[in-house]
């Protein structure tokens, strides 16, 4: 399943057809400037996180924007916000068990179209970027991902970001991969308004898929795995203060951790109630 929704990702761009959508940067490179940053209350339900952390009630900070040829997405979690014993990340008072406190994600894009000040679209691709993410916990983990990235139209959805990545990891909790190129990544994301109101208020389908492969400096086939995929698709109520949303994130093999193996449960469905503030 999960091969099939990466090769139907990147085929679908591949083999779409029609005029191209350039992004012209040629007279103006802040023309299509914005920022956005919300504050998210999150509810994991049943999540795969490797190690028996599905369920959680955490703090989000999110963020993203355009300045000039710098695309920009990232965001912080911080867990267990609640401190509440019903937390699969709380730490009981004297235990000498750990947990990491956040994680934090930042994927800056650099546009290839706003250095050169050249439209380099073609068919589907509205733009090309470097395209990089950085992946950082609080207890030893700290990876990097480089490669090409672009946003392309994509029939019903419109603008969609698709990115294929070489991993390389900092830190792994000690595993003999760190200071190592390891393995690939793809990945897409969508925002997609599909029903405005009279008011103002509209419903969006918005998610993203990403898929690991090719990690095979430590993967063994019973506690790790060469390949993993995250797929998270929500529905959100969106006011223009407020958003409401449930996800439905399906998992397989998460953080490349083979289901069933040391790090338990890693394959499956998992649940997210979000509301977020919006600055």
């Amino acid at each position: 399943m999960y091969r099939t929704l990466a090769a139907l990702s990147i085929s679908t761009a591949l083999a779409l057809s029609g005029a191209s959508f350039a992004v012209d940067y040629s007279d103006d490179i802040r023309k299509n400037d914005y920022k956005w940053f919300t504050f998210n209350l999150m509810q994991s339900i049943d999540n795969k996180i490797p190690f028996g952390f599905q369920d959680d009630t955490y703090f989000e900070m999110e963020f993203g924007g355009r300045s000039g040829w710098l695309d920009l997405y990232g965001y912080l979690d911080v867990f267990d916000v609640l401190n509440s014993s019903n937390s699969d990340r709380n730490k009981p008072e004297g235990s000498d068990d750990f947990a990491d406190n956040f994680f934090f994600k930042f994927a800056p894009r650099v546009s290839l179209d706003g250095i050169t000040g050249k439209d380099l679209s073609f068919g589907p691709v509205q733009e090309l970027y470097i395209s990089t993410v950085t992946n950082v916990g609080d207890n030893a983990l700290f990876e990097h991902y480089i490669g090409i990235g672009s946003d392309i139209q994509v029939p019903w959805f419109g603008k969609m970001g698709l990115n294929t990545y070489a991993r390389y990891v900092r830190e792994n909790f000690g595993a003999a991969n760190e200071s190592e190129w390891d393995g690939y990544m793809v990945s897409t994301n969508w925002f997609k308004p599909w029903y405005t109101m009279d008011s103002g208020d509209f419903i969006t389908y918005q998610g993203y898929l990403d898929y690991k492969f090719g990690a095979s400096k430590i993967s063994d086939g019973i506690n790790r795995s060469t390949t993993s995929v995250e797929w998270f698709n929500g529905i959100y109520y969106h006011t223009p203060q407020w958003a409401f949303g449930y996800g439905l994130k399906y998992y397989k093999d998460m953080a490349l951790f083979k289901d069933g193996g040391f790090a338990g449960e890693t394959t499956g469905f998992g649940h997210y109630l979000s509301v977020n503030y919006k600055f």
